[in-house]
């Protein structure tokens, strides 16, 4: 074991090294991650429900459900947005790679007699042909991803979208980072978010700054194992994310502070674009 903690701590890992275990999916960490999506104040694992409710009733603004009834939610964990934009009037579809959240968004529909589809998927995976109106991937999703991961998702994206709907995202900037340094530090832990088991905690942020590539690494040690979790965050400037959506085939790109339609600014943390693709 000794070995394995050495080679996590001892080297910088390389750009987009994956995690050793699966995170969103983990069955202990998939608790608190659903805890934090249905605590209505919190910033965590999805944004506060205040801004949630926002954030819906902007993009039905902007992209009527009478207009563009059929709406793909990628990463809708436990259905926060994805049942807001059924009351909004869309016809929802929502896919997200964390079973228990999957599940209690299924469970959630059917108590409230909602009539959403929901999917446990890899949204890498999807393979739809101009199904959709509109197709969402917000809080910073797609920054997740490598540069070949993202070029294969916005190229699905643009074929699951009929002629000219509309493909709204968000992602972080240069300036969410700006004045932070690399950094180790270490905790002790009787339980928590990480492990139900006692453990330790190594934490490191990297950046990686010839490619705009930020690293959150946790690694858990408990007496009997040792994970470690990369958690990658690419940030973007306007004229990179244009380029990237053009690229995939979009033809126009609105850019915005947020996804409740604050106004961009170049300055700001975060942008949001919404992408259409060409009409017949």
């Amino acid at each position: 074991m000794l070995d394995k903690l050495l080679g996590y701590v001892s080297n910088k890992p390389e750009i987009y090294e994956t995690s050793s275990s699966k995170f969103w999916d983990d069955e202990h960490i998939s608790k608190g991650m659903l805890e934090a999506h249905l605590n209505p104040e919190w910033d965590a694992a999805t944004r506060n429900h205040n801004f949630i409710t926002k954030s819906v009733e902007w993009i039905a603004s902007i992209a009527n459900p009478v207009q563009y009834p059929e709406l793909l939610d990628l990463g809708c964990g436990p259905g926060l947005y994805a049942e807001r934009f059924h009351k909004s009037g869309y016809h929802v579809t929502g896919i997200d790679y964390s079973m228990r959240s999957i599940e209690y968004a299924i469970n959630n529909a059917k108590t409230k007699d909602i009539t959403i589809t929901y999917k446990y998927q890899n949204y890498l995976n999807i393979t739809y042909q101009e199904q959709f109106d509109v197709i969402t991937l917000i809080y910073c999703d797609f920054s997740v991803m490598s540069k070949h991961d993202r070029t294969r998702l916005l190229n699905s994206i643009y074929q699951a979208l009929k002629p000219s709907g509309k493909f709204i995202l968000d992602v972080f900037t240069p300036q969410q980072y700006k004045d932070r340094k690399e950094a180790k530090d270490w905790d002790y832990n009787e339980g928590g978010f990480w492990s139900e088991k006692v453990h330790i905690c190594l934490n490191s942020f990297y950046r990686y700054d010839e490619s705009s590539t930020m690293l959150e690494q946790t690694v858990v040690i408990t007496k009997d194992s040792i994970e470690c979790y990369n958690l990658w965050d690419h940030t973007f400037i306007r004229e990179e994310l244009e380029e990237d959506l053009q690229q995939a085939g979009f033809t126009t790109v609105d850019f915005y502070g947020d996804v409740a339609g604050d106004v961009y600014k170049p300055d700001g943390n975060l942008m949001c674009a919404v992408a259409k693709k060409k009409g017949r």
